[in-house]
């Protein structure tokens, strides 16, 4: 008998999660609670409930060399780091490319996921999902969890005494999505990740002054290395991680100096105390 699989969500991994099902001679049965595919990588105008959202401009900080599946490449006049629009057309390419679409239930929801009776002896799942109202309960041999891990942003007001009499607008990038609202206004970012990064400059272009803050820095490298090849072509490789495990200490100096021949940290004050193999802002 052929093993049923519940694959929840139609995003980056879900649908890679159809596929190797197919190939394994699976039966496999996605539920989308969105109206189509993409997950993250879907640009909505309004950041929706539930759903992990990306502010328009994102470009995405992996180059396409890394990021492509292994069994559909992506077209070569792609750029090397992709704007979240050709990353969503790229998905809707393999989709067609493997005939996925006809495994996928959109608009419909998980609403619990229990144990079967005997599951002790079949390892089986009882999946209830609800689609315009309507619930219907389904029994599965395997669930493959696709949702990601960006949806719920984490906004803790408590490390800000007295937000609740600030005056003016806060709230997490989640909710970002183009500049227009901070034309000549005073803004302050609160992280130097790489979303952190990408806003301070975005709306720096249109406000009247921006600030970053960060509590211990961040070692800031460029995306684009030596001859414009990808930074993570460059050091993700077996002799670049050969060579990072024996000479840690030696591979640490040589990307901190790259990084300062670019920006100084200490000048800058981005200088952090940990070495740059922690932690690496790409900007």
């Amino acid at each position: 008998m052929v093993k049923r699989v519940a694959v929840i969500g139609a995003g980056c991994s879900g649908l890679t999660a159809i596929k190797c099902c197919l190939d394994e001679g699976l039966e496999p049965m996605c539920f989308e609670r969105s109206e189509d595919i993409g997950g993250l990588w879907r640009f909505k105008d309004v950041a929706e409930e539930e759903r992990a959202s990306i502010y328009k401009s994102v470009i995405i900080n992996t180059s396409k060399e890394m990021m492509t599946y292994s069994d559909y490449p992506i077209p070569e006049d792609y750029p090397n780091y992709m704007h979240n629009s050709k990353v969503l057309q790229y998905f809707r390419l393999y989709v067609e490319n493997f005939h996925l679409l006809k495994y996928i239930h959109f608009k419909t929801a998980i609403c619990s996921i229990k144990k079967h009776a005997d599951f002790s002896t079949t390892g089986q799942w009882n999946v209830i999902t609800e689609s315009e109202g309507k619930q219907e309960t389904h029994v599965f041999d395997a669930i493959l969890v696709c949702t990601g891990h960006h949806t719920h942003p984490n906004l803790p007001l408590h490390s800000f005494p007295g937000i609740e009499n600030f005056k003016g607008q806060y709230f997490h990038s989640r909710v970002y999505k183009s500049i227009e609202p901070f034309k000549d206004k005073t803004v302050i970012v609160v992280g130097i990740g790489n979303s952190g990064v990408d806003l301070a400059v975005e709306i720096s272009a249109v406000a009247k002054q921006v600030f970053l803050s960060t509590r211990r820095g961040a070692w800031v490298v460029n995306r684009v290395s030596d001859n414009g090849y990808p930074i993570d072509i460059v050091v993700s490789n077996r002799l670049g991680k050969l060579i990072q495990h024996v000479f840690p200490g030696l591979v640490n100096s040589l990307v901190e100096k790259k990084a300062n021949s670019r920006v100084d940290h200490v000048n800058f004050g981005l200088k952090p105390k940990h070495r740059s193999s922690k932690t690496t802002t790409y900007g």
